[in-house]
This record gives C-alpha cells, sequence and structure tokens, in this order.
C-alpha cells in the first residue's frame, strides 16, 4: 500500500569544515477511482541500477475516444511514483496518469494477482476455496469439457503414464501472444465471450522442456496452469500512456502462492510452478516490449518484513520468501535484461511486538534483500499504518501523534518504537553503500504510506485506512531525508482522490512549500555555515535557526543555491542552498532546529533537528 534520489553514502565535499553535523537520522488493495484533477482540455503544455531513463512526453495535447488531454507538468512535488490499479474504464486509467504527471509523476506501479494451487472436482471444474465451482473458471471449455481436464486428457493420449499432479490458477487483465506457450501442441487459447484463457502445461519439476518431444516420450507429473485473461491487453495500454506521459510504467510479476502454515512466507512447494509462469510471462513480454522505453522495470507484489534474514542463494536456510524473489527475478534478468526488479517490503519499529526489529537489524534483511538480484528496494515507510513513527532523535520523550494513539496507545515516541522512520532509512542507506560496493547494483527508494491507520473519512472500500493531508506527507518527505534516491507512495487510487480537497489537490495548490531534508556544517571559503538539502528553497528563501538558551532566533538569507556539485543519487527536483551561521554561537552537543520559509512566506512544515559535535 502503496513511489526522487540521495544516499547517506554521501562522498565529504571539499569544503566541509573539521566539525561534523550530523543529522538525526533520526495493506488490502482499495478501488481504483478517477482523479479530481482533470487536465484542462485547451491546455498546452537510479544510477547503480542502469535502469532506462524516463521517457519524455512525446507531445503536449491528444485525442482520443476519452477526449483531449495535455500533458503538461503543472505542479511537480517530492513524489515522482504512485502505485496504481488499473480500472475497467480505460478513460479512468487516462485520466489518473494525466493527474499524476501533473503534479510531477514520472512513475507509476501497478498492483497484481497471485498465482493460486486449486483443486477439481470430479468432472474437472475448478473449485474455489470453499469447494464450489469457481464461477470465473467455469466458462472455460473445449469441446465441452473442462479445460483442465481437457489438458489431463490430452497428456495421457500422448502418453499413459503422464498425469496432473496439480492445478493452478491465475487473472490478470493482460492478453499475451504466443510467446506465452512452448508446446502449441498441448498448450492452447480459449476464447469465451467475457475472458480469454491460456493453458499451460508444464512438468511438475520445474524444468519446462523447451519443446514437445518428452511428453511423449514418457510418462511423468504435470502443473497444468489456466490463466484468466482479457481480449484487450491493459500492458499495451498502460505502455501507451506511459509514452505520452513520459511515465515510467512497472507492472507486477505473477504473486507467489502463501503457505498455508503461515501465510506471511511464499509456499515452497509452488515455487517451481512460479517460476515456470513467470518464465513464460517474461518471454512473451522479451517478443513484444523488449524496446519499449516506458516500460521502467517489475513489480515485486509479495509483500514481506523488512527484518534481519539469511539469503546466501545456496542453503536451504535461506529465507523461503527470499528463495522465491531470487528465482522470479533471476528469470527476469534472463529474459529482459536491464529492467530492474522493485520491491516494497514494510517496516515494523513497535517495541510492544515480539516480531518487530530495530534499525540495525532492518539494515540486515537490506543486505539479504539485495542478494535475491532485486534492484530496487523501496521500504514502505509505514507510518500510514502506525508501525513506524515520523520524530526526530530529540523528541523521543514527546508524546506520539495522536494519529498514531489507535496503534500504538498514549506512549512516548521512545516507548512506543526502537526508532523513527530517519533511523531506518538512515541504516539502510548504509547497507546499500555496503552492497553496492560488493558488486549489487541496488537503489534505495522509499516508499511513504498517504493515509492515516484510521479515520473518520475513509478513502479504500473495505478498509479503515484515513485520508491523510499534505502536510503529513511533506513531514514524511523530509524525514527520509537525503538517504533515498526516490520517493514514491502507496497509493494514488483512492487515497489521492478521495476527499474534498482531494490530497492531490492539495499538492497542487501547495506543490512548491519548501521542504528541508538535510543539513550539514559547510564553509565557504573562510566563512562558515551550512548547507541545506531539500525541495523549492530558492534565493530569497529565509533560515531561521533555534535552539534551547538562546535569546532570540537567528534569521538568516539564503546566500547561494547550488553552489556546489551535489552529491551522488539525489532525488530529482532537490536542490542545495547554502547560508553563512557561525556555529560557536551553539554550545556543544545542542540540536538546533533549522525551518525554511520561502519568499512569500510559506515555511516547510516540518524543521530539520540538527546538532554539532567536536
Amino acid at each position: 500500500m502503496r513511489w526522487l534520489i540521495a544516499f547517506l553514502g554521501v562522498a565529504i565535499l571539499a569544503g566541509v569544515a573539521a566539525f561534523v553535523m550530523t543529522t538525526p537520522a533520526g495493506n488490502g488493495s482499495p478501488t481504483a477511482g478517477s482523479s479530481s484533477l482533470a487536465a484542462s482540455p485547451s491546455s498546452s503544455s537510479p544510477s547503480a541500477s542502469a535502469a532506462p531513463s524516463v521517457p519524455v512526453p512525446e507531445v503536449t495535447e491528444f485525442t482520443d475516444p476519452c477526449g483531449t488531454f495535455d500533458t503538461t507538468m503543472r505542479w511537480p512535488y517530492a513524489i515522482t511514483g504512485y502505485w496504481l490499479i488499473p480500472t475497467a474504464d480505460h478513460c479512468t486509467w487516462r485520466r489518473q496518469f494525466g493527474a499524476i504527471h501533473e503534479v510531477g509523476g514520472d512513475t507509476v506501479i501497478r498492483i497484481g494477482w497471485g498465482l493460486q494451487a486449486r483443486n477439481v472436482d470430479d468432472d474437472g471444474r475448478i473449485l474455489d476455496g470453499d469447494g464450489n465451482v469457481d464461477a470465473r473458471y467455469e466458462p472455460c471449455e473445449e469441446d465441452g469439457v473442462p479445460c483442465a481436464l481437457a489438458a489431463e486428457n490430452d497428456l495421457r493420449a500422448a502418453n499413459p503414464g503422464n498425469r496432473v499432479s496439480w492445478t493452478f490458477v491465475y487473472r490478470t487483465d493482460e492478453a499475451f501472444g504466443p510467446g506465452l506457450f512452448r508446446c502449441p501442441e498441448f498448450e492452447r487459447k480459449i476464447v469465451t465471450e467475457k475472458t480469454v484463457f491460456y493453458r499451460i502445461v508444464a512438468p511438475d519439476d520445474g524444468t519446462d522442456d523447451p519443446s514437445c518431444s518428452n511428453i511423449r516420450a514418457r510418462g511423468r507429473g504435470y502443473h497444468v496452469i489456466l490463466v484468466a485473461a482479457a481480449h484487450e491487453d491493459s500492458l499495451t495500454e498502460l505502455l501507451d500512456l506511459g509514452d505520452r506521459f513520459g511515465v515510467k510504467v512497472y507492472p507486477a510479476l505473477p504473486l507467489a502462492p502463501r503457505d498455508p502454515a503461515q501465510k506471511t512466507r511464499a509456499a515452497k512447494q509452488g515455487t517451481d510452478t512460479l517460476t515456470t509462469l513467470t518464465r513464460r510471462i517474461m518471454q512473451d513480454y522479451g517478443a513484444r516490449f523488449q524496446d519499449r522505453e516506458s516500460l521502467g522495470g517489475f513489480y515485486q507484489p509479495f509483500e514481506l518484513q523488512m527484518r534481519e534474514m539469511k539469503y546466501l542463494g545456496d542453503s536451504d536456510s535461506d529465507h523461503p520468501t527470499l528463495r522465491v524473489y531470487a528465482s522470479q527475478h533471476e528469470i527476469v534478468e534472463q529474459e529482459m535484461p536491464g529492467r530492474p526488479v522493485l520491491v516494497s517490503p514494510y517496516l515494523d519499529a513497535r517495541k510492544e511486538r515480539p516480531f518487530s526489529a530495530t534499525p540495525k537489524q532492518v539494515a540486515k534483511g537490506f543486505e539479504a534483500l539485495a542478494r535475491t538480484g532485486v534492484g530496487i528496494i523501496a521500504p514502505q515507510d509505514s507510518r500510514g499504518t502506525g508501525k513506524v513513527g515520523l520524530f526526530w532523535p530529540d523528541q523521543r520523550e514527546d508524546e506520539v501523534d495522536e494519529r498514531l494513539r489507535s496503534v500504538v496507545d498514549e506512549k512516548t515516541n521512545g516507548d512506543a518504537y526502537h526508532g523513527s522512520t530517519r533511523d531506518y532509512y538512515r541504516e539502510m542507506s548504509l547497507a546499500r553503500t555496503r552492497m553496492v560496493e560488493q558488486g549489487f547494483n541496488v537503489q534505495l527508494w522509499a516508499n511513504v504510506e498517504a493515509f492515516e491507520p484510521t479515520g473518520e473519512e475513509r478513502c479504500a472500500a473495505g478498509s479503515d485506512r484515513g485520508r491523510t493531508d499534505k502536510e503529513r506527507l511533506d513531514t514524511a518527505v523530509a524525514q527520509v531525508g537525503r538517504y533515498v534516491s526516490k520517493i514514491v507512495s502507496y497509493m494514488w487510487s483512492d487515497f489521492y482522490t478521495c476527499g474534498s480537497p482531494s490530497l492531490a489537490e492539495e499538492i497542487a495548490r501547495d506543490h512548491d512549500r519548501p521542504i528541508a531534508a538535510d543539513a550539514i556544517r559547510m564553509q565557504r571559503d573562510i566563512q562558515d555555515g551550512v548547507e541545506i538539502r531539500g525541495y523549492n528553497i530558492p534565493m530569497g528563501s529565509k533560515v531561521t535557526l533555534t535552539w534551547k538558551g538562546q535569546k532570540e532566533p537567528h534569521v538568516v538569507d539564503v546566500a547561494g543555491v547550488n553552489l556546489t556539485e551535489p552529491p551522488p543519487d539525489l532525488p530529482v527536483r532537490m536542490s542545495t542552498a547554502w547560508i553563512p551561521f557561525d556555529w560557536s554561537k551553539v554550545p556543544d552537543d545542542t540540536w538546533v532546529q533549522v525551518s525554511v520559509a520561502g519568499a512569500d512566506g510559506r515555511a516547510a512544515t516540518e524543521p530539520l533537528h540538527v546538532r554539532v559535535r567536536v
């Protein structure tokens, strides 16, 4: 549920003083809705991963059956990517892409579906989890015979020793080409009025023969996979929209079956079949989309908690979900090289929970994830679910945000959580640096959750998650700071589009408010000062520094913008501003609040909390 590029491994700049300023480092699928930000019909217009560059919109205005839309980016914000659920209304997709791009989005990550093992009845019909005939797959018949049984009959006719050891189903709103099949004689496309089914057969040992010869040569066990798909391909349409709006699309990989005994983990028994389906889909994508610039990579939708985990790639003690990750990611690298896989695990910092994890334990989990071959790790900041809080180290004795008390009760930040959002992303950025040094090309993004644990204004049907506001989003952006290279958000529909004004409308009205994300002590020539990294801090901005024991706040104008070579991997739109300031005025080990206001007087909603140590 459901996004920018800066990492902690920043090289020390030449002008940094001898002193070091340490900055504190501090789930359900809602239905998609149309954006409340409609484009005006008459208006005109990641370094280590080697991911393709962001495409440039082809035109500023175009017309199709959904009407005329322009592709102008009107209100660019710090968040540049969003999760999205495409709907049955294709004009809604257009409005969503247009609205996302208007507020600066260049990335869309879409939700996917899971592979499921299913029982069949004596007539060969697919059963649902309650043991009833599944209406979704019931229309799949071949000459009056249910598709699963027809597949088994064909396999046995080829060799009496063949048998179907298990049947799997997978649903999607995509349509596939012939690249999905290895053996058209036994695999086929079945077209019905509403649904197109694809029948796939593969050895149950995961070998997935390249031809049909072994089906007749020797009897063995097979898995049948029935895919319920669409007449028209949603991914083609999403990529076309991506080309139009200059947006990268990350379609979801097939979701692994869950372990019945521990549903938070992927089932080991389904790994071979999942690998086969993933390989077939990637081969089909390779035939059709290899050269599509708007295909940014792929999203791994199996969610897991970021905590200390083991994955070495050669041990039965490796985390079972990470084994599944590695299996799928290897296929992606083989069939679609250069397209990174994105994962978005969640954090849990609640001290009262035995399964929660400290920032350093989470960093170990980051390293294990990187070893599976993922290209982008975008941890959920988990503020929306209340599993992590947004606070600075000198606020550990403050009471938790009122909106979090339904999750952690009335406690101080320090009693409720092992650490803050900033603590976790700082440690993960250090882990990322270590993994890059070992040859793992992995990026660290942040997934900012755009909702509250509860709320009177609920945005998603069947969920208690409540609407949040831009002020809280700005705070989350400040907390992830310089540690990430991109900020994405779960999710556009419906959390950005519900309410009046909607969150998207709030962003449009206030997109250029300053956000200070980081500060370091930096000299220019012989003058002491501070370099602030953040968003929307141009010349004319003012910085106010306050600390305990100070007679009155110190206010200073921004003296220069982007005066130094920026550190590598800063998020898009992040810039630097420098102010002169004599740090000898501040007592050692004192926390200083750094507040930024624009020339129009609008102040950042969250001041930085920093301190200087000898």
